[in-house]
Order: C-alpha cells, then sequence, then structure tokens
C-alpha cells in the first residue's frame, strides 16, 4: 500500500516536471532589483530560495541585459510616492544616480555609468552600443555611448518620463510621461523627439508587437491601454480593463499572441488576445505586482511584488501561482538570462 506521504511526493515531482509548468533543471536565471534594498536577487526557478544576492547601489529599478552584462537604473532620489509633498523629502544624492553594469558570470557589480539625473527605465539598442534612460526628475532622455560609458545628449521630453522601449526595427524609441500623458517618439538616427502621441493619464510602460505594427500603452490612473499604430505614430483606440485595475508593466509572447500585464494593486495579471485585442484570462499573482517577465520557453511568468519582499512564480498554462520566492526590500524589476 503506498503512504499518504509518498503519494503527496509523487504529485509534487508531477508538477514541477518539465512540460507542466516548471523544469526540474533550469537553464536559465531570473534576476530582480530590489529598489529599498539596493540589491539584486538571483532566482533559479528550479530551486525554492533565491541563490544569490548582488549588492548594486541606491534603489535600482530597470534592468535590462546585453552580452555577459546586466544593466541597472540606480538613483539618489528620495523615494517620493504620488501626492507627497517633495519640499518635505531629503536632498537627493547624485552621486547615486548612474547606470550599474553587473557581470552576470561574475555575478559582480564592475562598473557604473553616469545616465543623466535620476535614471529610472532605459532601453538598449540592439547591437548594444547605445542606452536610452529617462531621467525622472528633468523631464529629459539621455543618450549613452556604452563603449566610451559617456553622456552623448539629454532630450527633453515630456514631464515625469518613465517607461523607455525601443522599437523592434531600432529605428524609434517611446518614452511615457506620466505627468503628460503621452508618449514622447525619438528617432534614433537623429537623436530628436519627432512625435507627440496623446495616450491615457499616467502612461507607465510599453510594449510593441514583435512585427512592429502596433504598440501597446498601460495607462494606470485610467485602467486602460492604449493602442498605437506604430506605422503612422498614432492612436488607434483604448481598451478599458475593467473597474479597478491599475495597469503598470508589460511583456509580450515571441509569436505576439499573448500579452501580459501586470497591474499593481489591482494584485493581477491580465491577459490580452492581441489579435482580438481583448482580456481573455486575468489570475491573481500577489501584492502590487509591477515588473514581469517570461522565462524563456515561456512556461512560467515571474512578477515582483514590492509590498511583500517577493517574487511570484506562475505557471502560464494553469495561469496560476506555483511558488513563491523571497526578494529584497521592494522587489521592482525583472529579467530572465539563459545561463
Amino acid at each position: 500500500m503506498i503512504s499518504r506521504s509518498c503519494l503527496l511526493l509523487a504529485l509534487v515531482v508531477v508538477a514541477v516536471s518539465p512540460g507542466c509548468g516548471r523544469p526540474s533543471q533550469s537553464s536559465y536565471l531570473v534576476y530582480v532589483t530590489n529598489e529599498a534594498s539596493g540589491d539584486l536577487t538571483v532566482i533559479d526557478p528550479s530551486q525554492p530560495e533565491a541563490v544569490a544576492t548582488i549588492p548594486l547601489g541606491k534603489r535600482p529599478r530597470g534592468i535590462h541585459a546585453s552580452g555577459d552584462l546586466l544593466y541597472v537604473a540606480l538613483s539618489g532620489s528620495p523615494f517620493a510616492p504620488p501626492g507627497v509633498d517633495e519640499s518635505t523629502l531629503p536632498p537627493p544624492d547624485k552621486s547615486a544616480d548612474g547606470i550599474g553594469v553587473v557581470d552576470f558570470r561574475q555575478n559582480k557589480l564592475v562598473n557604473k555609468i553616469h545616465a543623466g539625473s535620476d535614471p529610472e527605465e532605459f532601453a538598449l539598442s540592439h547591437d548594444g552600443k547605445t542606452l536610452y534612460a529617462s531621467n525622472e526628475d528633468i523631464s529629459g532622455l539621455s543618450i549613452v555611448d556604452l563603449a566610451s560609458g559617456k553622456l552623448v545628449a539629454t532630450l527633453p521630453v515630456g514631464e515625469e518620463p518613465e517607461g523607455v522601449t525601443l522599437s523592434p526595427d531600432g529605428k524609434f524609441v517611446y518614452v511615457t510621461c506620466e505627468n503628460d500623458g503621452t508618449v514622447r517618439v525619438v528617432d534614433t538616427s537623429a537623436a530628436k523627439v519627432v512625435k507627440t502621441i496623446k495616450v491615457g493619464r499616467r502612461p507607465r510602460s510599453v510594449e510593441f508587437l514583435p512585427d512592429g505594427s502596433r504598440a501597446f500603452v498601460t495607462n494606470e490612473n485610467d485602467g486602460t491601454l492604449t493602442v498605437i499604430d506604430a506605422v503612422r505614430q498614432e492612436t488607434l483606440r483604448t481598451i478599458p480593463l475593467g473597474d479597478g485595475m491599475r495597469p503598470m508593466g508589460m511583456v509580450i509572447c515571441k509569436d505576439g499572441s499573448n500579452l501580459y500585464v501586470s497591474t499593481g494593486r489591482s494584485k493581477k495579471v491580465l491577459v490580452l488576445d492581441t489579435a482580438a485585442e481583448r482580456i481573455i484570462a486575468s489570475f491573481e499573482v500577489g501584492q502590487r505586482p509591477w515588473g514581469i517577465a517570461l522565462s524563456p520557453d515561456e512556461s512560467l511568468l515571474f512578477t515582483a511584488n514590492g509590498p511583500s519582499n517577493d517574487v511570484s512564480v506562475v505557471d502560464v498554462a494553469s495561469r496560476t501561482v506555483i511558488r513563491k520566492v523571497k526578494a529584497g526590500d521592494r522587489p521592482w524589476g525583472v529579467i530572465t538570462l539563459q545561463k
């Protein structure tokens, strides 16, 4: 007779084996920026706990990779939640501003690059030579030459720029501007703003279809997505997400069929069918999910849950949280990388 404990163990093994939501031995790692503790949590999704913590500096937020390097936005500006009287805050530590460079083979911070004041999010050119960073406190977009580590230019954009996304063809950078309710379109070859697109209130992030034909913008305060014709660079329509939704981050699957949207205080991830432009599923993941990423094989989804200091691991097929992994203090951004 099979004991109850043995049966439960067998069920657990089946639940985490390949093809059932989580590989038994992962070929990739998950990297999570922790805004309040100033470090980077490294997660092996086949393990129940984080495998490393890398000190970074003040307020690490946006995170992206190129080659063997991770780039992380660092800021010495104090936390300033919406509605706070900024005159009551301590002065910013400008020496802490920059883009931290992490060699993920060594699990070590190896450099910090100047990228203007208070960088929050950024995008990397496809050739890995140029970085575009939003400078929230000066309404700017900084352009950095990564080979020399030099700041090439800072372009004026709208108030409180945040999300920065490169178009699939590399010709344009879209910058969300929270206070203006706009997206500024930057021509990368000319290094200038060529279009202002009106979207919803407090736009947070942008995600393109893989073919570059359309872009989606999360409008936090409206609870909507704006759909942009990325060829004509014009607004097409607005997709309502439902009462109480606060859309924040996004990640799109490789074939562009499904777009996953984190909803912050709404605690959920929404799944958008991009062809029909309608929500086809929603599921709760944790406390104020913001950063969001898919595993390389797209079987798992990860969300950074700020208030609870953890990362939710979601089985994409069943759309259920299969575990939560402890991160640092106030996890913000998340990325997955092949080992």
